[in-house]
């Protein structure tokens, strides 16, 4: 079993501590946070922990600072992907490293989850479409077949992204 570091203690920190104990595989888990008092440290002090911790992932919902911050800790940590076991996700779906996909959320055949996104509870992401790196499609959103995500995009709660790469 692995120790993971969760970074970023809010909302998606809880949920994705949720899911990392939910899977079985951790250990121990623990947060850095800048805030939140019963982190283990502060999120630049990530380097300290790499020994003790050899998986990680981003749980900040900023994608401006989630990204940058992936490549930042990814040569010092095995970024993982947290799938919730309530989730459906097909076994001819590629998922990147550092996502999160929640309970209840979907991803179908051939769609590609690039590294460090986020699908919330309830949310679809169809056939044939791609996640460049960083999206979060939120709840009950849906992203359509062979529809392409620019990186760094959020897709609202209940709302269907079509666009197509042209």
């Amino acid at each position: 079993m692995k120790n993971l570091l969760i970074l970023g203690a809010g909302q998606y920190g809880y949920v994705a501590k949720e899911i990392a104990e939910s899977m079985g595989c951790f250990e121990k888990i623990d947060f850095l946070d800048d805030r939140a008092e019963f982190a283990v440290g502060k999120v630049q002090d990530y380097q300290r922990f790499a020994g003790t911790y050899g998986c990680a992932v981003i749980a900040i919902g900023n994608p401006q600072i989630r990204l940058p911050l992936f490549e930042k800790i990814q040569s010092n940590f095995e970024m993982v992907s947290l799938v919730s076991p309530l989730s459906y996700v097909s076994s001819g779906a590629r998922i990147g490293r550092g996502c999160v996909i929640e309970p209840m959320a979907v991803v179908h055949p051939n769609a590609l989850v690039s590294d460090c996104c986020i699908i919330s509870a309830g949310a679809v992401v169809n056939h044939n479409s791609v996640l460049q790196e960083g999206c979060h499609v939120d709840c009950n959103a849906a992203v359509a077949a062979n529809a392409v995500v620019p990186s760094g995009v959020k897709i609202p709660s209940c709302t269907v992204y079509q666009k197509k790469d042209m």
